[in-house]
Order: C-alpha cells, then sequence, then structure tokens
C-alpha cells in the first residue's frame, strides 16, 4: 500500500509568558492511501497540534515547528512556499474542524462557502460550482441542497453544520481528510451518523482519513490503525483490533477502562474507571515517562528515562518499560 503521508520525528513549540510549551516531542508516524488512521488521547496531548502542523497552520508567533518532516507524496511540506501550501490545503489535503460555527463565516452563503475552492483551484465557473455544491450536498445527506445553498450557517443545526464541513473538505476531492474531533459537540445518534457517512464518503471516494478524537467508543468502528497520544508523545501505535484486544500502555488501558460496555460485569453498579491525577504542563521538562505519575504499573526506572516506542507484537509499539499483561519490566 502507497504512503501518502509519512511524518518524521516533529517537534512544536508555544512560547508563552509562562514558559516554553513543548507540544509535540518528536511524533512519526505515516498514513497509506485509502486507510483511517486514529490518533487518540485528551485534551492538550498534542494531536490536534500535530495536524495544524501537517496544514501548516500553527500561529507564529507564538508558535513554531523546530524540528522534523512532513512527507506528502514525498515532498516536505515544511519547506514549500506559501503559495503551494495553499494550493494544497484546498485541493489535496482537506481538513474538518471541531466547531463547525467557527470554521465557518457567519455573513456569507453556504453555497458560496463550498463553491469558492472549487473556483479558486479547480477553475470552475459560478454555475459549475453551484452544480457540484449542490451535489456534495446531497452526498452529505442534507435534504433540499438546491435550496440550502442559498442559506446561512446560522440556519443549520450542529450536525448539519458538521455535514456542510465535510462538504466543504470534499470539494476539490482531496487526497487525505483530516477530521479534528468532528462529533465532540454533538449527541450521540449524530456522531454515528457522522463517523457513517466519513466511511461511505471514503469507500466512495477513496481518500485516506486521519480522524483526532479523545473518544476511542467513537473511534472503534472507522480506524484501520490507531495512534495514542500523552504529553506530546505516541506512547501507543498498534492496528485497531490489536488496540482494542491487547492494549500494551497503561494509558491506553485507563482510557479502554473508563468506557462504558454493554458486555462487562458492571451492571451491578460498579464505577467506571477513572486515570488519577493530571498530564504535565508541557513546560516542565520531565526526566522520565510523563505518565509516570499518574500510573499503577511505575517502576523506578520509569521515573528515570523517557521510554522509545518498543515492538511488542507484530507491528504493536508501546512506550513502556513495563508488559502490562505480565507486570515484567520490557528491554529493548
Amino acid at each position: 500500500m502507497e504512503t501518502i503521508l509519512k511524518i518524521e520525528n516533529l517537534e512544536v513549540k508555544f512560547h508563552t509568558l509562562g514558559g516554553v510549551v513543548n507540544a509535540v516531542n518528536g511524533i512519526s508516524y505515516s498514513v497509506e492511501a485509502g486507510k483511517t488512521l486514529g490518533i487518540v488521547g485528551e485534551s492538550g496531548c498534542g494531536k490536534s497540534v500535530s495536524m495544524l502542523s501537517v496544514m501548516r497552520l500553527i500561529p507564529n508567533p507564538p508558535g513554531e515547528i523546530t524540528g522534523g518532516r512532513i512527507l506528502f507524496k514525498g515532498q516536505n511540506l515544511l519547506e514549500v512556499s506559501e503559495e503551494k501550501m495553499e494550493h494544497i490545503r484546498g485541493a489535496e489535503i482537506g481538513m474538518v474542524f471541531q466547531d463547525p460555527m467557527t470554521s465557518l463565516n457567519p455573513v456569507l452563503t453556504i453555497g458560496r462557502q463550498i463553491g469558492e475552492a472549487m473556483m479558486v483551484h479547480n477553475g470552475f465557473s459560478r454555475e459549475q460550482a453551484e452544480k457540484r455544491t449542490i451535489e456534495l450536498l446531497n452526498l452529505v445527506g442534507i435534504a433540499n441542497p438546491d435550496q440550502r445553498i442559498k442559506e446561512y450557517p446560522h440556519q443549520f443545526s450542529g450536525g448539519m453544520r458538521q455535514r456542510v464541513g465535510i462538504a466543504m473538505a470534499l470539494a476539490c476531492e482531496p487526497d487525505i481528510l483530516i477530521a479534528d474531533e468532528p462529533t465532540t459537540a454533538l449527541d450521540v445518534t449524530i456522531q454515528a451518523q457522522i463517523v457513517e457517512l466519513t466511511k461511505r464518503l471514503q469507500a466512495e471516494l477513496g481518500m485516506a482519513v486521519i480522524w483526532i478524537t479523545h473518544d476511542l467508543g467513537v473511534i472503534a468502528d472507522l480506524a484501520d490503525r490507531m495512534i495514542v497520544m500523552y504529553a506530546g508523545y505516541i506512547v501507543e501505535e498498534a492496528d485497531v483490533f490489536d488496540l482494542y484486544e491487547k492494549p500494551s500502555h497503561p494509558y491506553t488501558l485507563s482510557l479502554l477502562r473508563s468506557l462504558p460496555r454493554v458486555d462487562s460485569s458492571r451492571g451491578g453498579g460498579e464505577r467506571l474507571a477513572t486515570i488519577p491525577g493530571f498530564p504535565p504542563d508541557g513546560v516542565t521538562i520531565m526526566l522520565g515517562c510523563p505518565f509516570a505519575p499518574r500510573c499503577n504499573f511505575v517502576v523506578d526506572r520509569c521515573r528515570l528515562e523517557n521510554p522509545p516506542l518498543i515492538m511488542v507484537n507484530n507491528d504493536h509499539k508501546a512506550a513502556c518499560w513495563v508488559d502490562v499483561n505480565t507486570g515484567k519490566e520490557r528491554s529493548l
């Protein structure tokens, strides 16, 4: 399978009044054409920052990409001109943002906002763009699209605005669709609809998808491969089935235990598991593993040395000195 996007040792920092925040700390991964990569982690772990880096949308100042390469179709996006990057953003990589109300212009009609990208990048006439916009709104499940293209964002519900955001991201048929927590503000029924819509569109258009979320339950049926991030690091990477069946990092294990299950023995009123403590602030550079203060499996080595990603089983990697299934220490 062709690798369409490859991240190598990406580092991102933010210069703030409180000090330098280490938002992303040398992460590496790849995305294959036509496949879905899920990136999971709690707020502030660096997952959204890593995707904004791919789009070259990190505000500078205060943000700065301080290291690494972002290879899209073999070219390093950190070295291309801004003019070239503007074309890539609109035509080759599409992005759906977390809050559609803030990513849509409130004073422009939906039709104009979706059609503009096709007029700029594909050279469509206004009539061609309008026709394609109607087709896209129909594709994402919005009824009466020929009428709704004349309406404004506030006239759409949250779920409908998110569908509009997806239509906008797909306007130029990108090779990669990045979805940054697109279901966070939606109820569970609409969440399921958006996930199913994304799966259907991916099958029809053959694009790769990067889905960012803090909810392992949302991504389970969508991703082919999963990355778990914590404090700016990748702490686990695996095939989606391997990760859910046999999590190998204490943080992943804790996230999965915090999910409600219909097949569990918790019917007697057992409380969901929680993760004690708080994530690091990103300013203080820790000597050992950033998860050590919150971990139930911590050993002395964890406080002294931050583990790299260690291959634990058949392309399944975890950054942990302890095997959570046996309780024994790992070696490189």
